[in-house]
């Protein structure tokens, strides 16, 4: 993603395939690519296909139409959830001689087009690493004559677990909440901004290894509203285990599983909180938690507050 400008600059490409998990990303580049190409008279020179009215048929039909007063056409697919053996097929052949004049864009929020990433311009709409994702944020908030503090800023990443598709969700409400200070604090943010069910999940872990129960147990009750809340403890207390008894370093554990680094580096400092031999006895809960879900044993409703006392007290 931070290489497309410079790609753009040095030309167009017949088709862009953007994947990844955010979402303010997918916008971003297809804002970057609509203005490189200079599209004119859009409701002639625009198509857009979603699951509404996709068919690979009609996307490649579109990609043969020339523009009208405009150089470039743009046909824009995204938020397509089947793509069939046949779909592939035609779209690989079409690549082979693509029509000139027009754009072909796919924004995959599925990953369903991952087989063409070798075949067209690949673009990389995973987290920014935070140094970017902060640049972003200063940036969009110097436009609305907003600064933010290093502490803020911090805390709006945290809150949005890294993602800019989150915090963008709470700049709005951060920007006009006191139109008359320029200045957005660690307080304001605390204040305002909603926390991401990931960051919650973090903070729960936070507070069973330092022995915070009060505190896990205000987490729960809100927690316990959210679907998925289970998977994402399970999951997060898992990878937490799997760092413990690595000796990989953050950079080779976050290429394995398929993280930040930095996210890797604030679950290590977590299961400091936590003896290895506790985090085994976490893991193998785990393993008895989903057991008695699948088996019937056990409500996943239940099951929430069945965890959670239970690593408590390990």
């Amino acid at each position: 993603m931070k290489t497309l400008k410079s790609r753009l600059k040095e030309g167009i490409d017949c088709c862009y395939l953007v994947s990844g998990d955010d979402h303010f990303l997918f916008d971003k580049a297809a804002s970057m690519i609509t203005k490189a190409i200079n599209l004119q008279l859009e409701d002639f020179n625009k198509s857009i296909f979603d699951d509404d009215n996709y068919s690979a048929q009609s996307v490649l039909a579109a990609c043969e139409i020339l523009p009208m007063g405009s150089e470039k056409r743009l046909v824009l697919v995204k938020n397509v959830t089947k793509v069939s053996e046949s779909d592939k097929a035609l779209y690989l052949k079409y690549l082979q001689n693509p029509c000139r004049s027009t754009v072909l864009l796919i924004l995959d929020y599925n990953d369903k087009f991952g087989y063409l990433k070798n075949e067209c311009a690949y673009v990389d709409a995973k987290r920014m690493d935070r140094t970017l994702a902060k640049n972003v944020i200063v940036a969009t908030l110097a436009k609305a004559g907003k600064q933010i503090s290093g502490e803020a800023v911090d805390t709006l990443l945290d809150y949005g677990n890294g993602y800019l598709t989150n915090v963008m969700n709470e700049l709005d409400k951060l920007i006009y909440f006191d139109p008359y200070e320029s200045l957005i604090t660690k307080n304001l943010v605390e204040k305002v901004a909603i926390k991401n069910m990931e960051f919650t999940v973090f903070e729960l872990t936070e507070a069973l290894g330092r022995k915070n129960f009060d505190k896990a147990i205000k987490l729960l009750s809100y927690m316990e509203k959210e679907a998925g809340t289970l998977s994402l403890i399970t999951n997060h207390f898992r990878r937490m285990f799997f760092i413990s008894i690595s000796g990989m370093s953050d950079s080779e554990l976050a290429s394995l599983l398929g993280v930040k680094e930095y996210a890797v580096m604030k679950q290590r400092q977590q299961a400091a909180n936590f003896s290895k031999m506790q985090l085994k006895k976490i893991y193998a809960l785990l393993e008895e938690v989903d057991y008695k879900i699948k088996s019937g044993q056990m409500l996943s409703s239940n099951a929430l507050y069945y965890l959670v006392f239970q690593i408590a007290f390990i």
